[in-house]
């Protein structure tokens, strides 16, 4: 069992504790304590294993009662109550009951989890999937969306906690993962709710991290899935946003799958023909023969659509320098950032640089 059921029995146990006076200790199938509350002497092992091995589900002696905590057929657990009024009796199998409940219930949702994550790998048919949905009462047919959230540290506990909270009212949403990687929000949508508010959750999820969890975080999406059978598609959907948001857009920390522009097709080119392309522009050099500060000068003329004037403005350098920097990169490639031909040109050489360099790192 994880440490949330672990938790969670070990505030019950406080809770009967305060209200009956009595002590109580949940026993593992090793005979090692998995939850107590009080430090007390348990019964030997010998008597353990005749109790466990014994057709009766409880048993007491002057000091205490001793309790099978059963599931089906399988013994879970062996729970003590100390005590030897006429209620402890009483008290102990009421325990039993709450004990039981809290495992089916976390079973269930351990097994929606593992239903969801196999469902977005693709493990299921669509009858397959259908019939286990109907089974753990999941809708097969309302729409959903898929957000995929990464923060800078892997596996990052706190962000995950996180976001459970952020949703813990939504009780039809799925917080899961399937690796190290990210985490993932299988979010239940109602009729009314747009791409745009998917951004702004998205949008939301950045913030919140940002400022609660202190970290920084990218959030991609996808688009609608109409069905159980759309999820895992979907799920890919996300991931490609998420890869391709990261090599293109770097100045973002939102990605739709919608909304990747040029990038998508760039990253579904084979790799011969971007370093073809590449070999044409830039002749044998590539965009990083090109100093920094060029670079960045080209980057804020193309975000102030080709504008000298506001580039110049937004720098504090003269127009006459800009000029001057363009005209050497036009003696050197013969493209003349002030056209839209040659500045689209090279935008897509930075987009296929990029996309490259990310192709080539360890």
């Amino acid at each position: 069992m994880s440490i949330s059921i672990q938790r969670n029995l070990q505030k019950c146990m406080e809770d009967w504790k305060q209200i009956s006076g009595l002590d109580f200790c949940l026993l593992s199938e090793d005979n090692s304590v998995f939850v107590a509350t009080g430090e007390r002497r348990i019964p030997s092992a010998g008597k353990l294993e005749d109790f466990r091995n014994g057709d009766a589900l409880c048993t007491a002696n002057a000091s205490c009662c001793l309790y099978k905590v059963m599931d089906r057929d399988e013994l879970l657990y062996i729970l003590i109550v100390w005590g030897s009024g006429e209620s402890t009796s009483t008290i102990g199998e009421l325990a039993v009951c709450q004990i039981r409940s809290l495992i089916e219930a976390y079973s269930e949702k351990n097994d929606k989890n593992a239903f969801m994550q196999k469902l977005l790998l693709g493990s299921y048919s669509e009858v397959e999937a259908f019939n286990r949905a109907k089974k753990l009462h999941i809708s097969s047919s309302c729409q959903r969306a898929v957000f995929l959230v990464e923060t800078r540290q892997a596996g990052d506990e706190h962000a995950l906690t996180m976001i459970r909270n952020i949703f813990s009212a939504r009780t039809h949403d799925f917080i899961t993962s399937v690796d190290d990687k990210g985490i993932i929000i299988v979010r239940e949508l109602v009729s009314t709710e747009t791409y745009e508010n998917l951004e702004a959750t998205a949008h939301m999820l950045v913030d919140m991290l940002g400022a609660e969890a202190m970290t920084q975080a990218w959030v991609a999406y996808s688009n609608v899935a109409n069905g159980l059978r759309d999820l895992a598609n979907a799920y890919k959907e996300a991931r490609m946003a998420l890869e391709i948001g990261k090599i293109f857009y770097s100045e973002r920390n939102v990605f739709g799958y919608r909304k990747l522009g040029i990038g998508r097709l760039i990253y579904q080119l084979p790799e011969e023909v971007c370093e073809m392309f590449i070999e044409e522009i830039f002749d044998g050099e590539s965009l990083d023969a090109i100093d920094g500060e060029t670079l960045n000068i080209i980057r804020t003329f193309f975000e102030n659509n080709l504008n000298l004037s506001e580039t110049s403005r937004q720098l504090y350098v003269h127009r006459n320098t800009l000029v001057y920097r363009f005209e050497k990169i036009q003696k050197r490639f013969g493209l003349d950032l002030r056209s839209f031909e040659d500045a689209l040109t090279f935008k897509i050489a930075m987009l296929v640089s990029g996309y490259l360099r990310y192709q080539t790192k360890p």
